[in-house]
């Protein structure tokens, strides 16, 4: 793990950390903060999510992608600012760019929302979208909130210290469907299926796609293939952890680049689940990650303050 550029992501048990053994817990808890200290992304196996799920998961997703435009836009709602229901073709952009990434999604919150938290939306006549998308929700969730107690362990943190910063957090469930493209010659310069960029949240978790794109960038400068394998799935630090570790944890850039031209016309599916806090979670950096060499590199905000900000960057929120 102290090699800091691997070619492959780092893949860990997460029965390690659950099992009851202390030195196969510690380990864990060691490599992981190490994997995320370095390249930010690692691949976990035994995380709850069965193949079922996954399977299930992606026909209902294909299926409602698959409707005619009008009928999917009847479940877009600008007034949510993209954060429930369907968000369309050239809607999203990522921060710093000027050319829209080449998809539409579909974003699930929290099942029972708090006070002041949007409701979902979901389409009608599909209940099997809400019930195995609801599922995998709570899923993740349950996964994601044992990746943070271990991560609170690595920055000698309490074990329990993000528990009731992430429960009826503002998770987000989004399915992802990057359309085909059947004259790559039209599209504008520089337009890719989701422009380099990191995440907003706390951690990430992301079952397989249905193709190959995803790619990292490395800290030497490289951007390397990133696939999980079926049993695995990939875990990655957002921008809201490192704001928080100021950088100790590192949320590292991330794209998914266009096929081949010859497979310009086929789809590409992925469903990842960022986490979020609540938005009342103060990010201030962790006192304990800033000292003369690690100055403070960020000002202070909650994870609502810097959502929002976000939001605006990435287009979907007006100011």
């Amino acid at each position: 793990m102290e090699n800091e550029l691997l070619n492959e992501v780092p893949s860990l048990d997460l029965h390690d950390f659950t099992s009851g053994d202390p030195a196969v817990k510690d380990k864990f808890v060691a490599d992981l903060g190490a994997a995320f200290n370095t390249i930010g992304f690692v691949a976990i196996k035994n995380h709850g999510l069965t193949e079922e799920m996954r399977t299930k998961l992606y026909e209902v997703v294909k299926r409602f992608f698959s409707l005619p435009e009008e009928e999917k836009k009847q479940y877009e709602h600008e007034e949510l600012f993209g954060q429930r229901g369907y968000i369309g073709k050239g809607k999203e952009t990522a921060k710093g760019f000027k050319v829209a990434d080449l998809k539409e999604f579909y974003h699930v919150g929290q099942p029972e929302p708090a006070e002041g938290m949007a409701g979902n939306v979901f389409p009608e006549n599909m209940p099997e979208f809400e019930a195995y998308t609801t599922l995998v929700y709570r899923t993740f969730e349950n996964t994601g909130r044992a990746l943070l107690q271990a991560l609170a362990l690595y920055l000698n943190l309490p074990e329990h210290y993000f528990d009731d910063k992430v429960e009826k957090g503002d998770s987000i469930l989004r399915a992802l469907h990057y359309f085909p493209i059947p004259n790559p010659d039209a599209l504008p310069e520089g337009a890719v299926r989701a422009a380099a960029h990191g995440d907003i949240n706390l951690i990430t978790l992301l079952m397989g796609a249905s193709a190959e794109g995803l790619e990292v960038l490395r800290r030497d400068g490289t951007w390397i293939p990133i696939t999980a394998l079926p049993d695995q799935i990939v875990v990655n630090v957002g921008d809201m952890l490192d704001r928080l570790t100021n950088h100790k944890l590192k949320s590292t850039i991330h794209r998914v680049v266009n096929p081949p031209r010859e497979k310009m016309g086929s789809s590409r599916y992925s469903i990842p689940f960022f986490m979020h806090p609540r938005g009342d979670m103060n990010l201030t950096s962790l006192e304990s990650c800033i000292d003369a060499e690690h100055p403070k590199l960020y000002v202070d905000m909650t994870a609502g303050e810097f959502l929002d900000e976000r939001l605006r960057e990435l287009g979907l929120k007006k100011s």
